[in-house]
């Protein structure tokens, strides 16, 4: 199958026949040159003929010279190609691009590590010039965005480790911009390319109809638990040696000298109650004040019709010979006489990174005895519909941010906690039902995520907002209301009014 190859560096062109690589018939390269080093990328035209001839096409003109990977996710991707970078005001990295677009080429290459892939927008036949880099295992994104290549050559791989180790800023952008500028990139024949490595033929999805949701499902008869887990994570049954030791541990791949996990501890109650058990924690976290704990939220809240309580909090401890501040997140189920605890722990730079996917852990879980077993990935019950619609998407950062605004923020005043416990109240009555309705159905959940777009962008209003007393809570949080009224009632009764008049 005819490939390309591109390249991050001129400086280290040399000539040689030797290493022959997947694609080895298609005679182009491109060379792409960075502040941190080079990145080799072959293009997959077969599977995506247009993607790879409208890149090509950028980069003969010159477009991509002096952009920036705007947006940065170690364990995830980094993303670049907006002209908007080079001198627009930074509100817009992420929005910029040519004046034409390439429609969705959606194959069954697997969204690896080192695989280069098409960003867009809602819209699948919105890729314009804006391309993304693999730098962990990404499978919930096959088929749902268009693979083109991948990079080919240890210092690539080296140069992508670097550009996603560097530190960023609010919405995940760099926070030294010449850092990450694509100095240049330009087009050379296969032929003046060395040191490619022996690659095999991409990693290819079985199935071409189901979408791989990035999930693995784990069913234990003897705790009668079912719930789903990231792929790739290891998952562990340690020995329960005490009433308070974890049942069930996930653990991700190290990032930053860390290994971001998940937890379940199943505890009997002896039939006391969520109020009971939340005493009992709070009197424990008293007296956890000398070793450094702080909370940052608590809330009690309904997940899939069980009262719930989740409490948020940062600690410092020693990794890596250096004190590192590492983020939690607990959430304390009650069902029957016994108490579920989900805890997921992570450095406090990378703790965005993995929420999504622990809040799909905690949402996923079953009881067996209770429900029937889940029987595939993309159809776990119950969950949040806003977490469901946007997991893995591009307003899966802006969902993340917007909880973090509520946590640090909206719960830290006293309306606005009254306010998040009926919501959630009233939320969660319906939520679940959607949020199933979702994975069974790709297109359903592209209309949902479509339809709360909007809903998002306002709330992101919140982000910028100096919220210092109760007063200003309110005043915001009614404005974002009526905000929301406006678009989603009283605009479509004005339109539907005129076009029956």
């Amino acid at each position: 199958m005819n490939k390309i190859l591109l390249i991050l560096s001129a400086s280290l062109l040399l000539v040689t026949f030797g290493n022959n690589s997947f694609a080895e018939s298609y005679d182009k390269l491109a060379v792409l040159e960075t502040n941190l080093g080079t990145i080799v990328i072959e293009f997959f035209p077969d599977d995506a003929p247009k993607h790879v001839d409208n890149f090509i096409r950028l980069t003969e003109s010159g477009f991509y010279d002096g952009v920036l990977f705007h947006r940065i996710i170690p364990g995830f991707m980094i993303q670049g190609g907006d002209p908007n970078t080079i001198s627009g005001d930074s509100s817009t990295w992420g929005t910029g691009g040519p004046s034409t677009s390439v429609d969705a080429e959606f194959n069954t290459i697997k969204h690896n590590r080192g695989i280069v892939s098409m960003a867009r927008s809602v819209d699948p036949n919105s890729g314009g010039s804006q391309f993304f880099i693999v730098h962990g295992d990404s499978n919930f994104l096959d088929e749902q965005y268009t693979v083109f290549g991948r990079i080919v050559t240890e210092e690539s791989f080296k140069t992508l480790d670097k550009i996603a180790s560097v530190e960023t800023a609010s919405q995940d952008k760099p926070q030294d911009p010449e850092q990450v500028k694509i100095t240049k990139i330009i087009i050379v024949n296969r032929s003046e390319v060395s040191n490619i490595l022996e690659l095999q033929e991409p990693e290819r999805i079985e199935s071409t109809i189901t979408p791989s949701t990035g999930n693995q499902i784990y069913e234990n008869n003897v705790l009668d638990i079912a719930f789903t887990a990231p792929e790739g994570w290891l998952l562990q049954q340690p020995e329960k040696i005490s009433p308070i030791s974890p049942d069930i541990r996930i653990v991700g791949p190290v990032v930053d000298g860390f290994n971001p996990n998940f937890i379940l501890t199943i505890s009997n109650i002896n039939e006391k109650t969520i109020d009971d058990l939340i005493i009992e924690k709070n009197e424990l976290l008293s007296r956890a004040d000398n070793i450094g704990l702080e909370l940052l939220s608590q809330e009690k809240i309904t997940i899939n019709e069980k009262q719930a309580y989740v409490t948020i909090a940062t600690q410092n401890f020693e990794l890596n010979n250096k004190l590192e501040e590492v983020k939690f997140k607990e959430v304390m189920i009650t069902i029957k006489n016994n108490s579920y605890t989900f805890a997921y722990g992570n450095t406090i730079n990378n703790f965005d990174n993995e929420i999504l996917k622990f809040d799909e852990f905690v949402n996923s879980f079953k009881i067996l005895s209770e429900k029937e077993s889940l029987i595939e990935s993309n159809k776990e019950g119950g969950g949040c519909l806003i977490a469901t619609a946007t997991f893995g998407s591009e307003l899966a950062p802006q969902v993340q941010q917007l909880r973090e605004f509520r946590d640090n923020t909206i719960l830290s005043t006293e309306s606005g906690t009254i306010f998040m416990s009926g919501f959630n109240q009233f939320y969660y009555s319906f939520s679940p039902i959607i949020a199933d309705l979702e994975r069974e159905n790709p297109i359903f959940k592209e209309v949902v995520k479509l339809s709360i777009t909007p809903m998002l962008s306002t709330l992101s209003i919140l982000n910028y907002a100096e919220i210092d007393s109760e007063e200003e809570m309110l005043s915001y949080g009614i404005g974002i209301i009526l905000i929301n009224i406006g678009m989603y009632f009283v605009a479509p009764t004005i339109i539907i009014y005129k076009i029956r008049k």
